[in-house]
């Protein structure tokens, strides 16, 4: 039974059985009396609750005036989930026994041990996320429509009011923690390569976004570097960014090959994924002994190489296409040597795209130009170099897309 209650709950939805069957050891047991609140909204949270028997409410403004009952939750459903996701997080509400209640506990403690084990479990949630995202959205719309036949009457008004304040904040505390967990995703700190540096930057259009990079140790001489752009924009396009970045990451622990590597992706995205979304991509392998880049291209912007005292230029290649649409698919592969003093610059389209109040495009002329006025420099101070030119030509207009970029920068000897 503690078995079948926990593969209801969405987050453990995907999780295997002996997986589902060591979690259901670990849940304490509470009785809960009539009346008896379960925790107050504002609370420090760190359980999940899991109703066995009884009924509990799910409350906001409780012991006032304005004390509404927002949910019930019975027999195999579950309160507190969003504790476990946030650490140190606060009660978005009160919980109080409408009848005598019996309730299995999970601690923060055995969903933190659950994740170490199963760190795929990110994945779930983020889907998890997205879903009550659509959910909120369309029952935000819904209650809108259907209060607005009662304009006539100001309790009537001022209650639709209230309900949109209270969806519009969920929806801002759901979409911040997808971007959360999206940054989560993203390398803490640059890898440290003898004789090469890099350097990274990421500005998604939405609060979150398609466009990701990875750098990552294969072993003590060898560096994996990823920048990937999902066709599309928002939480569809976080998620399944999310997805190739972890099926990318899986397949490079046990293939040297960066063509072999994104090949393994696509065949397994044209199998298993029903999404409809593609993804360009470049993934390659610096390794400091031969000081070569080996690389792969899957349909995305062409390098640009600026050697010392030179004026940058794109790696000619042959064509490349994007992840997720045709089998078998063609890719760019490229083996290059970074001069000493040279910088290799990946970037996302959002980069040439991005346009000022007066509707110009940053362009492919501008990016040279930018990059050529740059100095030898560290490889982090070139992308910092290259936003500040493109916040300065952009001038407060929107933000089209995302952006994205990654160097790598050849010390000298």
């Amino acid at each position: 039974m503690n078995e079948e209650l926990l593969r209801h709950i969405p987050f453990f939805s995907d999780l295997p059985a002996d997986e589902i069957q060591n979690l259901a050891k670990t849940l304490g047991v509470r009785d809960l009396p009539a009346g008896e609140t379960l925790f107050h909204e504002g609370d420090q949270g760190d359980a999940l609750f899991l109703v066995l028997d009884g009924e509990l409410d799910v409350l906001l403004g409780e012991g006032t005036s304005d004390e509404k009952i927002m949910a019930q939750r019975r027999s195999g459903e579950y309160v507190g989930e969003m504790s476990l996701v946030l650490p140190g997080g606060k009660r978005t509400a009160s919980v109080r026994a409408a009848a005598d209640s019996k309730l299995w506990v999970l601690t923060r403690a055995d969903f933190d041990s659950l994740l170490r084990r199963q760190p795929g479990l990110i994945f779930s949630i983020a889907r998890v996320l997205s879903e009550r995202l659509d959910a909120s959205n369309t029952s935000t719309f819904h209650e809108i429509v259907a209060k607005n036949h009662a304009l006539q009457q100001a309790y009537d008004e001022l209650k639709a009011a209230q309900q949109q304040i209270i969806a519009k904040e969920k929806l801002e505390k759901e979409l911040q923690l997808a971007a959360e967990i999206q940054v989560s995703i993203l390398p803490k700190q640059m890898p440290r390569l003898p004789g090469f540096g890099f350097g990274a930057y990421m500005n998604p259009a939405r609060a979150v976004g398609g466009d990701f990079y990875d750098l990552f140790y294969i072993d003590e001489q060898r560096v994996g570097v990823l920048i990937g752009d999902v066709a599309d924009k928002g939480v569809p396009s976080a998620l399944f960014m999310a997805r190739v970045h972890a099926l990318i990451s899986a397949e490079a622990l046990h293939c040297d090959h960066p063509g072999q590597v994104l090949r393994g992706v696509n065949a397994y995205l044209l199998n298993r994924d029903e999404t409809n979304l593609f993804v360009t991509v470049i993934y390659g392998v610096i390794d400091n002994r031969s000081e070569i880049f080996q690389y792969a291209r899957a349909g995305h912007e062409i390098p640009l190489l600026r050697e010392e005292g030179q004026a940058c230029r794109p790696i000619q290649g042959g064509r490349g296409q994007p992840l997720g649409i045709l089998d078998p698919i063609l890719l760019d592969e490229q083996s290059i040597a970074i001069p000493p003093g040279a910088t290799l610059l990946l970037f996302s389209d959002g980069m040439t795209d991005c346009r000022n109040p007066q509707g110009e495009a940053f362009g492919y002329e501008r990016l040279h130009a930018a990059f050529d006025s740059l100095p030898t420099q560290p490889a982090q101070q070139t992308c910092n170099a290259l936003e500040r030119s493109l916040l300065d030509f952009r001038n407060n207009a929107p933000q089209d897309d995302d952006i994205t970029l990654v160097a790598i920068f050849r010390e000298s000897a």
